[in-house]
């Protein structure tokens, strides 16, 4: 095919991100191709304009939807129609738009998509014309509440230009099913758009992880009707390379369409070889070894970046829960950017795939309870077609804590879910997250399509889940609920739960709107993260658990009223920086040697302080103050960590782990004096210059002698030279109302963060932080193609 000209080209997906033209507000008129759009903001997607607005309570999303502004906004762009448009058929692509968008093509109507987590399409080619063609988009998100947590606004995820033959592969036309045994089925969606019967050829080819040819299946000759055809072809890999969490390898597919001897379509598929089961006794296993599933639950929210998707944000954050030991993700409770996946398939994640949080029940004023009756079957489906060929994914989620479950109209409607999903993929189990614990009283089990049992809370459950659910396969799909601000410590003779119930009014909180990370707190729904690890590492009918959550995330800033405007459940602040909590999975998640001592060490001379120390891959740990030792602790029983009471005196807190005597790490953590300098740390000093690429700058207050200063909350000034810009800034506090789109923000608890992105010019970008009082410092961060 070297001789094609582009007009002939076989098929092309283009980014459809640039060039756009916003305004925020309703005009009607901007539908049209005669509107005047000059004055409008210019702009690349994905975007979220409620990231940009300023924090408010009386925002109408309030601080559980992250006290943002929401609203209607409108997006248009004009464009050269794509070569050869008559003969093709050119599909514009949406990743997501949040929510109730409405889209036009030179002032014709395409259609109303409500959802704020699908993707969806348009056929486009009968409304092009040769030269310039408009695009519009109406994206309303005025209705609020709607949403349990910050959901963002507007076309917040990719959009996409394709161009393919009239005979081609359909959208999402592809699905993989492979066994462990190298055994592979291929069902092809082929559509016909010619209004008249065809005859074509179809053919697969075959690579694997290394990109080597290991299958071409034979030419299967095929008749098209005008409605198109599905085909179904198995085949034979030997000897097959398994996709795992450990070895996340996957094979690709071309699937290849020619008519006359020319070959008019190609369409690529990635897909995973590996096997699993959920055993009711045994739990979980991959590729036939038990594994127990060790995930964390996370919302789309990027911090300080918002809902607008951008791969390296998210690749970090699976980085972060990567080196805690994290091995699965739970979509809460949404469609993902398809993006996610792919990082997923790649990284070696497992992930439970979630389609709703509610059904025809609302659980906010305006959610999508109002959409369920018309729009679930269409987005169910959508989920499944899109995501189903990701070797990552293991589960099917057909909804979360489900208003359903408590009326006899949840059994119906889960058997109708159940079957959607069954109609679609059969080689996965489809489960849905419970909180209802009695079996009797739960609609959404009594309908007995659910394949696994996915509990919610209740870890006091799992001890005799199987002698009350015989032969039920178990998964704690939701647990935990603590609360913890970074960098915060108070002691409690016992364990809190903020609030300790549903109706009592909150006031156990402090001035400082802060958790404590000592991990002795959490919602009264909930448990602490040490109180539910111990029961689920237990029991090996437990096949894991979905920990809530791995980050902070905008929105749903429980237990504490305004200020607070982002959640403290995670176990990860919402810039990224770990609460004490992570070191604890770390060191029971991982075969890496962990140790580590909280609090800090500036306290008033002679206070109480625990210290408590998290470690693995050792007998004891010895702890010293200014030399002297205070004893060596080990863990007893079931114990998560050790601690030592400490009358406070100013100076160095070591701890050291040993085995057999032997030393395995050693911890430091010294007073700090008074803050006198910035550091600034990159997590890459080498990025991408396409645009879109991101480099995430720590920034450290330390005293004279390098110390990070607990206490800080000196106000940082930002100047950005060179390729690039401040996408973001965080400091990681719940409360505070400083927004992210700035060049400024203050320190809390010694740590803040900006956040760069590269321009499309190759070169440098200096980063200058400056502060009353204290040294300044720069860091330069090169951008390359």
């Amino acid at each position: 095919m070297k001789n094609q000209t582009p007009n002939d080209e076989v098929r092309s997906r283009t980014s459809f991100n640039k060039d756009w033209k916003f305004f925020l507000g309703d005009e009607p008129g901007a539908r049209s191709p005669a509107f005047t759009d000059t004055k409008w903001r210019k702009l690349t997607l994905p975007h979220d304009w409620s990231i940009e607005g300023k924090f408010d309570q009386k925002n109408p999303a309030k601080p559980e939807g992250g006290g943002l502004p929401t609203g209607i906004g409108w997006y248009r762009k004009e464009f050269n129609a794509p070569a050869n448009f008559a003969n093709r058929l050119i599909t514009l692509e949406f990743d997501g738009v949040y929510k109730n968008s409405e889209v036009w093509i030179n002032g014709k109507y395409l259609g109303k998509r409500p959802y704020g987590y699908s993707s969806f399409s348009y056929e486009i080619s009968k409304y092009l014309k040769s030269g310039k063609n408009l695009i519009a988009v109406k994206v309303d998100n005025s209705a609020q509440p709607d949403s349990r947590w910050y959901s963002g606004s507007g076309i917040y995820r990719n959009v996409w230009l394709t161009s393919a033959a009239k005979i081609s592969v359909a959208k999402w036309g592809t699905f993989v099913s492979a066994a462990q045994s190298g055994s592979v089925k291929i069902e092809t969606q082929i559509q016909n758009k010619t209004l008249k019967s065809q005859s074509v050829l179809v053919a697969h080819t075959i690579y694997d992880p290394n990109g080597k040819l290991v299958l071409k299946t034979k030419l299967q000759s095929l008749k098209l009707d005008t409605s198109g055809r599905t085909i179904i072809s198995e085949t034979q890999i030997s000897n097959p390379i398994l996709w795992s969490v450990a070895n996340p390898k996957q094979y690709s597919m071309q699937t290849q369409i020619l008519q006359n001897n020319k070959l008019i379509d190609t369409y690529e598929t990635k897909f995973g070889i590996r096997g699993f089961q959920f055993d009711a006794e045994k739990g979980f296993s991959l590729n036939g070894k038990p594994m127990k599933i060790l995930g964390v639950c996370l919302h789309h929210d990027l911090g300080a970046l918002g809902a607008a998707v951008n791969i390296r944000a998210m690749e970090r954050q699976l980085e972060i829960m990567k080196e805690m030991g994290v091995n699965a993700i739970r979509t809460a409770h949404n469609p993902p950017a398809p993006e996610f996946l792919d990082l997923c398939d790649k990284m070696g994640f497992l992930v439970m795939d979630e389609a709703f949080d509610m059904w025809a029940k609302k659980k906010t004023k305006n959610d999508y309870h109002l959409n369920f009756p018309e729009w679930h079957k269409t987005d169910l489906e959508d989920m499944i077609v899109r995501d189903r060929n990701h070797p990552s994914i293991i589960l099917w989620s057909i909804g979360n804590e489900i208003r359903e479950q408590f009326d006899s109209t949840g059994t119906a409607i889960t058997k109708e879910l159940v079957s959607i999903v069954k109609s679609l993929d059969k080689t996965r189990p489809v489960i849905s997250a419970l909180t209802e614990t009695k079996a009797e009283k739960n609609f959404i089990y009594q309908a007995s399509a659910l394949d696994i049992y996915g509990l919610n809370y209740n870890h006091k459950l799992y001890k005799d889940f199987l002698k009350n659910y015989p032969g039920v396969k178990f998964l704690a799909t939701e647990t935990t609920s603590a609360l913890e601000t970074r960098g915060f410590y108070d002691t409690a003779d016992t364990i809190r739960r903020w609030p300790k119930d549903g109706k009592t009014k909150f006031t156990e909180g402090n001035k400082a709107w802060s958790a404590s990370s000592y991990d002795n707190v959490s919602a009264y729904w909930g448990s602490t993260h040490e109180e539910t690890w111990k029961e689920a590492k237990k029991y090996d009918h437990v096949s894991g658990l979905f920990v809530w959550t791995g980050f902070d995330y905008l929105g749903e800033p429980l237990p504490y009223a305004w200020p607070a405007r982002s959640s403290y459940f995670g176990i990860v602040d919402l810039a990224g920086f770990p609460k004490d909590s992570y070191y604890m999975y770390q060191s029971e998640w991982t075969n890496k040697p962990v140790l580590h001592i909280l609090p800090h060490w500036n306290w008033e001379q002679g206070k109480s302080v625990e210290v408590w120390a998290y470690y693995n891959h050792a007998d004891e740990v010895e702890l010293y103050l200014n030399g002297k030792s205070l004893g060596k602790k080990s863990k007893q029983n079931d114990d998560l960590h050790v601690l030592w009471n400490v009358n406070f005196e100013p100076g160095t807190l070591k701890a050291v782990s040993r085995k057999s005597g032997r030393d395995i790490l050693t911890r430091v953590v010294k007073t700090a004096g008074a803050a006198a300098k910035i550091e600034l740390v990159a997590d890459r000093n080498n990025i991408k210059a396409d645009g879109k690429d991101l480099s995430f700058i720590t920034v450290r207050i330390l005293d004279a002698a390098g110390n990070v200063v607990p206490d800080a909350e000196n106000l940082i000034d930002f100047k950005v030279e060179g390729n690039g810009f401040i996408a973001g800034v965080d400091n990681g506090f719940q409360a505070s109302l400083e927004p992210f789109k700035a060049s400024y923000r203050k320190a809390f608890h010694g740590l803040c963060l900006a956040i760069l992105q590269s321009t499309e010019k190759v070169g440098v970008i200096k980063l200058t932080a400056t502060s009353s009082g204290l040294s300044k410092a720069s860091i330069v961060v090169k951008t390359g193609k």
